[in-house]
């Protein structure tokens, strides 16, 4: 194995101005927005951290300083837990602190998902590199990013996450054609279409926010010109490097059959904070006891 293939960073984006969720975010980052008593972005933060990445970047836009203060020390905060003895508290507050290195930089005008990749790279330098969405929460008792890592080390491919979705949702997403290969979650893109109408899409394997990537990928994306929206879509990048292997590997995808939650979607946010919820020791009885009883109401 190349020590290039070898993952340690990952890279958030994070500038997106969260329409979806106005008004709550005219003042605060959607991805600020809490299930239960964390905010979405500690999540993804978290699963980085679980798969052994530490060095963390995220790129940011304007009206995003909550993010950097919610991972920074509030030292007045912890003076007051500590001094009436709640202990319980101060070691929730200082967990998003100490849970990895984190830096920023800003994306400055909002060119796309590619764009905002690019922007990493003086950060990310010559090594393959994961991209976690904010948006997406990756259930933590299913694996993904683990798995893909292993998928990309073992191959230098790139390597994306695809997710089965009902075909009339298809147009929503990235859509990829593929190639089955001896290994049963993983296949060969042959194709990659941004939001296709659903009688155009090549199948129905949605392209979901987890990528690993090589480092010759910035090439790709310096070269990409704005495409659907005026903006310069990683995917259209990631096509290239379907069609020119040689230049920045090949595109291999992980069908992921796990639970994944759209937290920039209204119902997806709130699915995502009631199985969390339910999940809780402290308060997942009491949750559980009162759906059940709402549910007989509809």
């Amino acid at each position: 194995m190349s020590r290039s293939y070898k993952v340690t960073k990952a890279l958030i984006p994070v500038a997106g101005l969260g329409t979806r969720f106005l008004p709550a975010t005219k003042a605060l980052p959607k991805e600020m927005l809490p299930l239960v008593d964390k905010p979405v972005i500690q999540y993804v933060v978290e699963e980085a951290v679980d798969t052994g990445l530490t060095d963390i970047l995220m790129i940011t836009g304007r009206n995003k300083s909550a993010l950097e203060n919610h991972f920074d020390r509030v030292a007045e905060l912890e003076q007051t837990l500590m001094a009436k003895g709640d202990e319980d508290r101060l070691e929730q507050v200082q967990e998003s602190t100490e849970l990895a290195d984190i830096y920023y930089t800003r994306q400055g005008d909002p060119k796309g998902l590619g764009h905002a990749v690019l922007t990493g790279k003086q950060h990310i330098g010559h090594h393959s590199f994961a991209v976690l969405l904010g948006d997406d929460v990756i259930d933590a008792k299913d694996p993904l990013l683990a798995r893909m890592i292993q998928i990309h080390e073992e191959t230098g491919d790139n390597v994306i996450a695809l997710m089965e979705v009902d075909p009339s949702e298809i147009s929503m997403y990235g859509c990829a054609a593929v190639t089955k290969t001896e290994v049963g979650d993983v296949v060969i893109v042959n194709d990659l279409v941004e939001k296709p109408k659903t009688e155009d899409a090549p199948s129905n394997l949605a392209v979901i926010g987890r990528y690993i990537l090589r480092p010759e990928m910035f090439t790709l994306l310096e070269q990409t010109q704005p495409g659907r929206g005026g903006e310069i879509q990683l995917t259209d990048a990631l096509e290239a490097a379907v069609a020119n292997p040689e230049i920045a590997g090949g595109v291999r995808g992980v069908i992921f059959k796990g639970n994944r939650f759209d937290t920039g979607d209204k119902v997806g946010f709130l699915k995502a904070a009631m199985i969390l919820g339910t999940r809780r020791e402290d308060i997942g009885p009491e949750l559980s006891a009162w759906l059940k009883e709402y549910a007989k109401t509809l």
